[in-house]
């Protein structure tokens, strides 16, 4: 059942962002495959970040999936079989978790080369005084490269792209920044209550752009994640919408299909 939503749901990123980021990646990349085959290839790839149990960030690197580390034990430790003098006690360190977040890569068949990225923002990427810095430099590396650079933020919290000139109105952004135009980049902004639009991804030179269809991924991922059923729509949204948005999202709530059949009868 699709959202009752005309674009981007506004309940997802308070309850199931992480899941719905998870799912839009690659559908954005079944999308794009009928279009750029056979002379590119678009892959799903990930970079791990450490966040401690609140989901702060833990240390600004890229930490790798796993890593194996070859040797006896610590110096001056015990051999086994040795008897402790005194009983220990048993407590909880806080320990850092792994958290991976995907993005697209196209390349070009032929050579292997990285022709475009597509980067879904997070919160984590947002967060000015957490990893929207390291985000930047990521970001900054890649500026310096022939490669197009198209970064889609769908997220109303945290801090926006830094750009030299203010952003137009907006509750949701796409940057299309292409490697021959830069430092020029157009930025396609939309209002909650908008279709999510569709936007060009560049390809290499004398290859035509393809279109790449937000809403149909937005749907796609709702659809398939059954967030009809799992998102609270009793709940507010997070962040909390403005007084004009709340009594829109409530009108459209009080009349919406549901999987029982007719459109509920909610006050």
């Amino acid at each position: 059942m699709p959202s009752p939503f005309p674009g981007m749901d506004p309940f997802i990123e308070g309850q199931l962002w992480g899941d719905f980021h998870a799912g839009f990646v690659p559908v954005l990349r079944e999308l794009l495959i009928p279009h750029v085959r056979p002379n590119y290839t678009v892959n799903v790839e990930r970079y791990v970040f450490l966040v401690d149990e609140d989901g702060e960030q833990v240390e600004h690197h890229y930490a790798p999936d796993a890593s194996v580390v070859e040797g006896g034990g610590l110096p001056g430790s015990a051999p086994a079989g040795a008897t402790a003098t005194l009983a220990p006690h048993v407590l909880t360190l806080p320990m850092p978790s792994n958290v991976a977040q995907k993005y697209l890569v196209i390349r070009s068949r032929e050579r292997g080369d990285v022709v475009a990225l597509i980067e879904v923002l997070s919160p984590w990427n947002k967060r000015a005084a957490d990893g929207q810095p390291e985000y930047l430099q990521k970001r900054a590396n890649y500026l310096r490269t022939e490669t197009h650079i198209i970064e889609i933020d769908l997220l109303r919290v945290g801090s926006r792209l830094p750009t030299i000139e203010p952003l137009p109105p907006g509750d949701y952004f796409a940057f299309v920044a292409r490697a021959g135009r830069r430092p020029k980049v157009d930025v396609f902004a939309w209002m909650m209550r908008d279709r999510l639009p569709t936007i060009p991804i560049p390809l290499k030179e004398g290859d035509d752009d393809v279109a790449l269809d937000l809403q149909e991924a937005h749907d796609l991922t709702y659809d398939r994640g059954g967030y009809d059923y799992a998102l609270d729509y009793g709940r507010d949204p997070e962040p909390p919408l403005s007084e004009g948005d709340r009594e829109w999202a409530a009108t459209i709530l009080r009349t919406r299909p549901t999987a029982a059949g007719p459109p509920t009868a909610e006050t």
